[in-house]
């Protein structure tokens, strides 16, 4: 017997536990991995919202269902500011906008008399938060002209890549709702067709949504500006124009649906009067039918507003939400988490998920 490994009983014995020790951890990944299948949706809390979203998908994918839908029918349509992003302390893009309008201010200096452009370049905050999706389009359609759709993307990737939201120090790619990207996953996994529909700009989100969120460049409808088509260099370009084509808001949203989509949803996912005429266009369709309002009402976690704000604000929507058959959904009591608990590397937090 050599010191140090005992007596073959001994060694016998050994072995055995620590075969049973890996058949144990063994056993209790699978009983993990097997809970986190069974739960779609870990970021939200076992409550109303989530049982009628898990209630609704059964519903309309259960073959043996009288409920049952076609994949060719499942279209789930969600706004984006305020719902799938952060939308506080001010609209993402009008932080990208104000950068831009900073960098060029010098080649208009006829800007530091015209209002929003006064408002943006003396940092007034007072009027940036008063500012509407109606005031972005404009900074965006006065600051973005001249730039091919292919340079403007390029922009605001490089935007994304440092800029940081001015509350919680993430980066903003990182403020994106943990719990909206399960939802979007698992309606995919259902076999959804998941659309962005906000009345942010549609080149702006293009160039980033769909890392974030796992759609294409033609799952997005957003407000848009007029294009010209040029040849520059030989080579075939479109031209931002400082024009706005479509607003995509309030009633502009199930236009645009119709126009790009082609389909009345039978889920749509909003959180703010801007989503109002959407929700509304979903419900009214025949079959089942589930929109939602996600209610800010998070001020630790995030922000707590509805009526009052000037960013986001709920109102109409929060009064049409019974008689309508919307369901309200609790940013405090549904969600256990709010923003993704890994950020990107370069990211400083300083809020807990």
């Amino acid at each position: 017997m050599k010191a140090g490994f005992g007596t073959a009983n001994q060694r016998t014995l050994l072995a055995t536990a620590l075969l049973g020790l890996l058949l144990l951890a063994y056993w209790l990944d699978g009983s993990r991995s097997n809970a986190e299948a069974a739960d779609p949706l870990p970021s939200w809390n076992d409550g109303s919202a989530k049982r009628a979203i898990l209630a609704f998908v059964n519903a309309v994918t259960a073959d043996s269902a009288a409920t049952y839908i076609a994949p060719a029918e499942r279209v789930a349509v969600f706004d984006n500011d305020g719902t799938l992003w952060t939308e506080h302390p001010f609209y993402t893009q009008l932080h990208f906008v104000v950068d831009r309008v900073r960098s060029l201010a010098a080649e208009h200096p006829e800007w530091r008399q015209r209002e929003p452009f006064r408002a943006v370049i003396e940092g007034d905050h007072a009027a940036l938060a008063r500012m509407s999706e109606h005031d972005v389009a404009a900074l965006m359609a006065a600051t973005h002209s001249g730039m091919t759709t292919d340079e403007f993307g390029a922009v605001v990737r490089g935007w994304f890549a440092s800029a940081r939201h001015p509350r919680n120090g993430r980066l903003y790619r990182d403020c994106v709702y943990r719990p909206m990207l399960e939802l979007l996953g698992y309606l995919r996994a259902n076999g959804f067709r998941t659309y962005v529909v906000s009345g942010g700009g549609v080149d702006f989100m293009r160039a980033v949504v769909g890392e974030l969120y796992g759609v294409t460049p033609s799952q997005v409808i957003g407000s848009s500006g007029k294009n010209d088509y040029r040849l520059r260099g030989g080579r075939a370009v479109l031209v931002k124009l400082p024009e706005i084509s479509s607003l995509d808001d309030g009633e502009g949203k199930p236009l645009n649906i119709h126009l790009h989509i082609g389909q009345r949803p039978i889920l749509a996912f909003g959180n703010s009067d801007g989503d109002l005429e959407m929700l509304q266009y979903t419900v009214d369709g025949s079959g089942p039918r589930l929109a939602m309002l996600l209610h800010h009402d998070d001020a630790r976690r995030e922000y707590a507003y509805d009526r009052n704000t000037h960013v986001g604000k709920l109102d109409r929507a929060l009064d049409a939400a019974r008689e309508s058959g919307f369901r309200i959904v609790s940013m405090k009591d549904d969600w256990n988490a709010i923003f993704p608990a890994a950020v990107s590397k370069t990211a400083n937090s300083h809020e807990q998920p």
